[in-house]
């Protein structure tokens, strides 16, 4: 196809991007486009491409800059590709394995091979040391688990967050993207041990040719209207009774109007619920904001539309209560003008619906408006192949066990198919609708009530389709014990910053352990080691120890004394497990008692203080001495070896002794200053507290390094 009957769709397919991206980008340009169908021009083609190119550019060099900054990498060096673990190929292979083709995997699979019984995974042997600066993610996780993975205080990474533009709280789980700008600005790098890129390309992303309906999110202001206007599209009575006509509440439902369906996702307007907001504004296609015609913006209606935003979710403006003789439309339009959202007819493109919730007036002209958005979005996917689906929320149902509400993004999910959900598992026993009806299956855009998960899963896990229920556990298995293991890493680095800030303020000069073990014996063999163990002048001292599981006393004790708790072949109750979170108390669990020994050796190891060392930098020699005004002496100098630093100490040497030390006060080339002076080039030096240059004299620089014990 040539450039000058190609239209806007062709062009995104070309440059993969969604249709929406290249007409707002010809529309920055100033070209005038109308939808998808519009011509592009040869010369409209080639801005793009070049905007395109220049963006790609600036992304690089900015990535290229913070890795050179933090030291990652060295100016002009090369990336390394990532190391993969072995168990995260084997869980990749299976992903790959399972979208396959039945008939693929019986072809490519090796006659009369069968798969060795891998032997139980050993817990994790953390060292003492900093966490890697590679984090490996399975998984979303939370902003708490995150923390954990880096050593980092929760509180920490909420506040970068925020800076950051994502609103999330402790317990909240992060997609990949955010997981990788978070962990990007504290130096880390992640690597997606489960890229759901690949997974996509596996499917075959450019086989979503099946239109699928459109995912609506229904956000605002609390009592601005949203259930009721759900309730009435639904012609249920939710708002009024909410276990009446709806037994099964699952935060999404479907609606068809003039043969068209709709899911729709009701989020709580409640400011406590903006994690969910959040959520919901990830996984929809077109955000409906509900603003009181009487009321205006709200600080909550500023919230959704900065999710929205965030989502690169386009909006739909349902100006409700239009029934109140107070209504003031065009002061809702003024108000929200001012961030960003122009009603079509004031030349903007946000589309405005005047509608009441309570009568019904305008609510068919508002599912018009999402049909003609979902329309110009061009939304397509596949029922073919495995499902991959999106939590929403979870819950444990009496009679029905963990439960999980979803809407499924490709593939069709069926009763009976085995899944992964993040790092639970299991097999669809039973899926319902939100009437509480048993459904056979679900497909693209379908939200429904999932039965059969081994455990509650996060909201915004993805729920993929596996070939067995044994896959499934094995790969569930591995992202938790790949979790476990960050987790275990960040910790220990924890602990160790934490009591290396004691040692410095000579608060201690021990460290304090809390031992459990499971028999009397035990106890004695590990507190004897212990108390033996001494390096250099930090010990271990026994702060407690007993018999049986560690206990919330147990953890309690160990907050008070600044303790490590050590678990001999015990387990962890589950309220200690939580105590020991709320406190920042580290549990570490050992089988052998060696281990348990290695791990100490190596803690104290860490907590020593490390020798410092003096490295020369070079030397220059006075040749003439200046007096500057307002300034003092100054030696000008000519660099005999090596290089002079403006961060330096100096030395100063008359006839072989020393008569002078201090750091430099300034370091000047042609009045200028600068950084550094290389061999074989003269300067002007000033150090600090001396005025008596003389010809002859050798400024020796130097810096102190401090050097890790062995």
């Amino acid at each position: 196809m040539s450039e000058g009957n190609m239209r806007v769709q062709d062009l995104a397919k070309k440059h993969k991007l969604s249709t929406k991206a290249i007409l707002d980008l010809l529309r920055e340009l100033g070209y005038q486009v109308r939808g998808s169908s519009s011509t592009v021009t040869e010369e409209m083609a080639k801005a793009v491409e070049n905007v395109l190119e220049e963006q790609k550019k600036r992304s690089k060099q900015r990535l290229e800059r913070k890795k050179e900054i933090w030291g990652q990498r060295k100016p002009g060096q090369q990336r390394p590709a990532a190391s993969r673990r072995p168990t995260s190929e084997r869980v990749q292979d299976r992903i790959r394995k399972t979208l396959q083709k039945p008939s693929e995997r019986r072809s490519k699979r090796p006659p009369q091979r069968r798969r060795e019984r891998r032997p139980a995974r050993p817990g994790p042997a953390v060292e003492p040391t900093a966490p890697s600066r590679t984090l490996h993610i399975p998984a979303p996780i939370s902003v708490s688990e995150l923390a954990q993975m880096m050593g980092l205080e929760p509180i920490d990474v909420v506040k970068r967050g925020f800076e950051l533009g994502i609103m999330a709280t402790i317990n909240q789980v992060l997609d990949l993207d955010s997981i990788e700008l978070i962990a990007d600005s504290f130096g880390f790098e992640v690597v997606r041990e489960l890229p759901e890129e690949e997974q996509v390309t596996e499917t075959g992303e450019e086989e979503f040719t099946e239109p699928r309906p459109p995912v609506v999110t229904v956000m605002g202001h609390v009592d601005h209207g949203k259930t009721t206007l759900l309730d009435y599209i639904r012609r249920t009575n939710v708002a009024a009774r909410e276990f009446g006509a709806i037994t099964q509440h699952i935060g999404a439902s479907r609606v068809f109007y003039e043969g068209h369906q709709i899911t729709f996702i009701d989020t709580p307007g409640h400011e406590a619920f903006t994690a969910l907001r959040a959520r919901g504004a990830q996984v929809t296609d077109i955000v409906v904001l509900v603003v009181a015609a009487n009321e205006g913006v709200k600080p909550q209606t500023v919230e959704a539309i900065n999710h929205a935003k965030a989502a690169g979710v386009p909006i739909i403006v349902a100006i409700n209560k239009m029934d109140l003789p107070d209504a003031d439309p065009e002061r809702v339009k003024r108000e929200l003008s001012e961030h960003g959202l122009i009603p079509e007819e004031w030349g903007g493109q946000t589309i405005f619906v005047e509608v009441s919730a309570k009568t019904g007036q305008g609510v068919p002209d508002l599912l018009e408006a999402i049909l003609l958005k979902a329309e110009e979005l061009e939304l397509r996917s596949t029922s073919e192949g495995p499902a991959r689906a999106v939590v929403l929320e979870s819950k444990l149902e009496k009679g029905r066990g963990p439960v999980a509400s979803v809407i499924v993004q490709r593939g069709t999910l069926r009763v009976g198919d085995a899944f992964v959900a993040g790092t639970a598992w299991g097999k669809v026993r039973a899926i319902y609708d939100e009437y509480n009806q048993r459904l056979k299956e679900l497909k693209p855009s379908d939200p429904g009530l999932v039965q059969g998960f081994d455990a509650l899963p996060k909201a915004g896990d993805i729920l993929q389709v596996v070939e067995s229920e044994r896959v499934a556990r094995e790969i569930a298995e591995e992202k938790a014990a790949l979790i476990k293991e960050q987790i275990a890493r960040g910790e220990q680095a924890s602990l160790t910053r934490r009591i290396q800030e004691m040692l410095q303020k000579g608060e201690i000069t021990e460290l304090p352990v809390i031992v459990k073990a499971d028999c009397q014996g035990s106890v004695e063999a590990v507190g004897d080691a212990l108390g033996r163990m001494m390096v250099e002048d930090i010990k271990v001292t026994l702060v407690h120890s007993g018999i049986g599981n560690v206990t919330e006393s147990d953890v309690m004790l160990a907050a008070a004394s600044n303790a490590l708790i050590l678990a001999f072949n015990v387990n962890i109750d589950s309220k200690a497990r939580e105590a020991a979170k709320r406190e920042g108390v580290t549990i570490k669990s050992y089988r052998l008692i060696y281990d348990l020994l290695e791990d100490v050796e190596l803690i104290l190891k860490s907590l020593l203080k490390p020798e410092v060392q003096e490295e020369v930098l070079g030397e220059a020699e006075v040749r003439a001495v200046f007096k500057v005004p307002k300034v003092g002496h100054v030696a000008g100098c000519y660099v005999l070896r090596g290089v002079i630093r403006r961060d330096a100490n100096i030395r100063v040497r008359r006839n072989g002794e020393v008569i002078h030390e201090g750091r430099v006060a300034s370091l000047k080339r042609f009045k200028e200053d600068v950084k550094e002076v290389a061999q074989g080039y003269e300067c002007g030096i000033k150090v600090q507290g001396f005025e008596d240059y003389r010809p002859g004299d050798i400024l020796e620089a130097y810096r102190l390094v401090e050097v890790k014990k062995a």
